[in-house]
């Protein structure tokens, strides 16, 4: 049985423990008159910016007494000054809730020894995929022909928020693809990254998918950018394939397997794939802080399945976001434990080459 086969069934299980739930303990929470700080440790151009901006009103209609829900931005070494702090958090109440995404679970997976924080300290209410979209500049895209064979004597300038983050996937994949790609670390967002494209300070970006419907699909619309392809989705065996966001765009798998040199199989894809899978299908999750009483964590996962079961949810998400599954109850806490477990050949695999390829010096 595939990873994500095992989170919808768990799935089943969540939405059938909230339904159990007992009146009196969800009775016990009231956050009238409270104001809830949705803290996200990126700045507020990226997709986690947008993600949580899109899930907050909603979220205080759906919570009892119908709290404020503030988003506010920590941004810092890609998220790890946010999760440090995060992880010293005690005001249990409700009140402080903690976003995350894949740059946050990277650095975490491969040991970087900036990380203070511990996933499995945390309360989990709500994850949710995405997916994500790289893209060219204009005079690189007209070159692109569903293979990087054309894109392999222009020099890249990307930039990343930092090689131990999610920025791992498309760095390992163009490199994989035989593109030069050079990082320009140190960037606090995504957004920025994109903010740098759009200067004309880097000539190819990627974005995750409700950072790219809403701030790169205008370039693409303009004929600044050229989408070059998607990271894809999984289906229920654990196969990649198109981005149901992105039906259209041509898998990195696709690709791959189109341009020579490029190998689907191997020890290189296999650790390709695990990061990918770690940090796409389950790309963002919802924290309170460790120690919070059980009545308030069923409280706030209660309230994203009632915003998951809104009649306008799939489409409103879906315009805004993307067409990706959201987790609430045990499949949330089931989604938690796919996104922070990658097997050790890909860790060692993965640790290595950031060592080779950009000097980054990890403990193995």
């Amino acid at each position: 049985m595939s990873i994500l086969s095992n989170v919808t069934r768990r799935g089943l299980l969540g939405v059938a423990a909230l339904a159990v739930m007992t009146a009196p303990a969800l009775a016990e929470v009231d956050l009238s008159g409270k104001t809830v700080e949705w803290v996200i440790p990126f700045s507020e151009s990226g997709g986690s910016a947008k993600w949580a901006n899109f899930f907050a009103p909603l979220l205080s209609e759906a919570l009892p007494g119908n709290p404020t829900v503030v988003v506010k931005f920590m941004p810092g070494a890609g998220s790890t000054k946010g999760a440090n702090w995060f992880q010293k958090e005690k005001a249990g109440d409700g009140t402080v809730l903690f976003g995350t995404s894949g740059s946050t679970q990277f650095p975490y997976l491969l040991d970087d020894p900036r990380v203070r924080y511990e996933y499995k300290d945390w309360e989990v209410v709500m994850a949710s995929g995405t997916g994500g979209v790289a893209y060219l500049d204009a005079e690189n895209g007209a070159k692109f022909d569903g293979t990087a064979h054309a894109l392999r004597d222009t020099d890249f300038i990307y930039g990343s928020q930092g090689a131990t983050r999610l920025d791992l996937v498309p760095l390992l994949a163009w490199q994989m693809l035989g593109m030069n790609v050079e990082p320009v670390f140190g960037i606090k967002g995504r957004g920025d990254g994109r903010l740098m494209f759009e200067r004309g300070e880097a000539n190819i970006d990627y974005q995750t998918s409700s950072s790219y419907l809403k701030g790169s699909m205008p370039l693409v619309e303009a004929g600044t950018a050229v989408p070059m392809m998607s990271w894809g989705a999984l289906d229920a065996d654990g196969n990649i394939v198109r981005d149901p966001t992105f039906p259209d765009l041509p898998t990195f798998k696709e690709v791959c397997e189109a341009t020579d040199g490029c190998e689907t199989s191997g020890e290189t894809w296999d650790a390709w794939k695990a990061f990918f899978v770690a940090g796409f299908p389950v790309q963002k999750m919802a924290f309170l802080p460790a120690g919070t009483d059980s009545a308030i964590v069923e409280t706030f996962a209660a309230a994203f399945e009632t915003v998951k079961q809104r009649d306008d949810f799939a489409e409103i998400s879906a315009a805004r976001l993307g067409k990706y599954p959201v987790y609430t109850g045990e499949a949330a806490a089931s989604a938690l434990s796919q996104a922070i477990s990658v097997d050790d050949t890909a860790k060692t695999f993965v640790k290595d080459w950031l060592k080779e390829a950009y000097g980054v010096q990890l403990k193995n």
